[in-house]
């Protein structure tokens, strides 16, 4: 690896990290806030979460909710700024921007002008950091991914089970002329 990209991401994965760890933050000050955004989206996924496990237990309050991903959002906004497990915490930043950004920026739903402007400009911003999280959840920092070691493996154990039929096609027929001669 070269060491722009290590520079590279010791600086761009803090950065990265830096609005949810400041938006986690604020969650949890203004819970109450975030709630009242949270409730209509608490109010249909709650449902729909309860009937696909229905013996999970899972929480009805929106102001849980919002808890739950500003945990989430602080956590592993902070794995991911000093580089602990980067692939996995930029993968749930990711999948928790969903709700997040419907909550909280369905400017479809704005009748005012400048509010349907702004709420549009922040969901945007939403899909544009969820791109760069999905971007940092692949990212193997230059090493192998799983895929590419799995298939490499399968790829050196055919070579090796041919190495090894072969060889033992070869020692076979040494020890028929052995027993002959």
């Amino acid at each position: 690896m070269n060491e722009g990209m290590t520079l590279t991401r010791l600086i761009a994965r803090p950065m990265l990290s830096s609005m949810f760890i400041a938006g986690g933050v604020n969650s949890l000050r203004n819970t109450e806030q975030a709630a009242q955004a949270a409730k209509p989206v608490t109010d249909k996924v709650v449902p729909m979460v309860q009937q696909a496990a229905p013996n999970a237990p899972i929480p009805t309050s929106p102001k849980t909710w919002v808890r739950i991903n500003a945990g989430v959002h602080i956590l592993a906004g902070l794995a991911l700024a000093t580089g602990r497990a980067p692939r996995l915490s930029s993968f749930a930043l990711a999948a928790s921007l969903v709700p997040t950004t419907y909550a909280g920026h369905a400017f479809w739903e704005a009748n005012d002008p400048e509010t349907k402007s702004s709420q549009r400009i922040h969901f945007f911003k939403n899909l544009s950091m969820m791109g760069g999280l999905l971007l940092a959840s692949v990212d193997t920092a230059g090493k192998p991914g799983v895929a590419w070691r799995v298939k490499h493996a399968a790829t050196d154990a055919r070579r090796e089970a041919r190495h090894m039929g072969k060889a033992a096609r070869r020692e076979a027929k040494f020890a028929t002329k052995s027993v002959r001669g």
